[in-house]
C-alpha cells in the first residue's frame, strides 16, 4: 500500500439489507473493494451492532474511516431510513462507530457515484441508441429494491462530474392505462396516497398482484414477497407473470418521467432488483413505455438506457463518494 492510499469500511444500508466490505481509495479513486459482507437488517437493533458484527466476521480492527450509503435522505441531526427502523445520528457516527472520519451519502447518491466511476464493460445495453454513457451531461440513474431510488449524475466532461441526490421517487404514481387505473384505485385503498415507490418496489409486486386478482375476482392465497418474485420471475404462475409484466411497464413510464424531468442523455437502471432484472426488462414493454411520452416520442427513442452489473454499486459507489469528497 502506498503512502497515499488509505483503507476503509464501505457500508450500504438498505431497507432489508446491509452490506460491509473494505475499501482501498487512492488518489480520488476507489482502487481495491473486499468481499462483501451482507446481514439482515432485522438482525440488528442498530447500525452500530451490525458494524460491530461485520468486525468481528473479518477478525482484525476496522479501518478509523467509514464510507455510508443510506436508503433515504443523508441530511439532517436525524436520520430516518426510508424502509428500515434504524435511526443514525450523523453527529455521533464517529464515536459510534470509531471512526475519525465518514461520509453519509443516499443510496442512490451512491449508485450515481458508482455510474460515474464504472467502466463501460460494467454496463449492460437494455434500450435506444447502442451507445457508449455520454462524456458530458446527464445521467438519470434510478432502479427498484426494498424501495424505489433516484439520483443525478451530472458529468461535466473529461471524466469529471458530480452527484445530486433526490427522493424522485416519492413523487406521485401516474397510472396511464385502464388496468393501472384500477392498480392505483386499490393501492389508494390501502394507503391513501401513492407515490411511485408503492408500485414500483419489492413489495410492490404484491400490491400489484392483489390488484390484479381483484380485477379477475379471484382469491389467490397469501404469500411472501420472495415467494411471489420467485415466481414471477420463472413464470410458472400466470398472475404472478402478468404482475410482474405490470411492474415492468410502471418502471418505464417512470424511467422516462424521470429521464424528461432531469433532462437526461442517458439512463442507468440499478437497484437490488435491476441485476433480477436484467434478462426480463428486454423483452418486457420498458422500452416501449419508456419512449411513450407523445410528442416527445422520437427524442425518447434516442436515449441510452442501460443497466450497471457492477456486483457491489452501492459499496463501490460509497467508497467513491468518500474518495471524491476527502482526498
Amino acid at each position: 500500500m502506498t503512502d497515499a492510499s488509505r483503507t476503509l469500511v464501505a457500508a450500504d444500508i438498505g431497507g432489508t439489507h446491509a452490506r460491509f466490505a473494505i475499501a482501498t481509495i487512492s488518489a480520488g479513486r476507489v482502487t481495491a473493494l473486499g468481499p462483501e459482507l451482507v446481514t439482515r437488517c432485522a438482525d440488528y437493533a442498530s447500525l452500530q451492532t451490525a458494524w460491530e458484527a461485520f468486525g468481528v466476521h473479518i477478525a482484525e480492527p476496522l479501518p478509523r474511516a467509514a464510507a455510508i450509503a443510506v436508503a433515504g435522505p443523508a441530511k439532517g441531526d436525524v436520520l430516518k431510513l426510508t424502509n428500515n427502523p434504524w435511526i443514525i445520528r450523523p453527529a455521533q457516527v464517529n464515536a459510534k462507530l470509531g471512526v475519525d472520519a465518514h461520509v453519509l451519502v443516499n443510496d442512490f447518491e451512491a449508485v450515481a457515484y458508482a455510474v460515474g466511476e464504472a467502466p463501460p464493460a460494467q454496463f449492460r445495453h437494455l434500450c435506444g441508441p447502442e451507445v457508449p454513457l455520454p462524456d458530458a451531461g446527464v445521467v438519470s440513474v434510478l432502479g427498484p429494491g426494498t424501495g424505489l431510488g433516484v439520483g443525478l449524475l451530472l458529468k461535466i466532461g473529461g471524466g469529471d462530474y458530480r452527484v445530486i441526490p433526490t427522493e424522485g421517487s416519492h413523487g406521485d404514481f401516474a397510472a396511464t392505462d385502464s388496468i393501472e387505473d384500477q392498480i392505483l384505485v386499490h393501492l389508494r385503498a390501502k394507503y391513501r396516497r401513492v407515490s411511485a415507490e408503492r408500485v414500483i418496489s419489492g413489495p410492490g409486486l404484491a400490491d400489484i398482484h392483489a390488484a390484479l386478482a381483484a380485477l379477475e375476482g379471484r382469491a389467490v392465497p397469501p404469500q411472501d414477497d420472495k415467494a411471489l418474485w420467485t415466481s414471477a420471475l420463472a413464470g410458472d404462475d400466470s398472475l404472478a407473470a402478468a404482475a410482474l409484466d405490470r411492474f415492468c411497464l410502471a418502471l418505464g413510464s417512470f424511467a422516462g418521467n424521470i429521464a424528461l424531468a432531469q433532462g437526461a442523455s442517458a439512463v442507468v437502471i440499478g437497484g437490488g432488483l435491476g441485476a433480477r432484472l436484467a434478462d426480463h426488462l428486454p423483452r418486457s414493454g420498458f422500452a416501449q413505455r419508456f419512449a411513450a411520452k407523445g410528442r416527445f416520442e422520437t427524442m425518447m427513442q434516442g436515449i441510452p438506457v442501460k443497466l450497471i452489473t457492477h456486483p457491489q454499486p452501492g459499496l463501490f459507489g460509497a467508497a467513491a463518494a468518500f474518495a471524491r469528497l476527502n482526498t
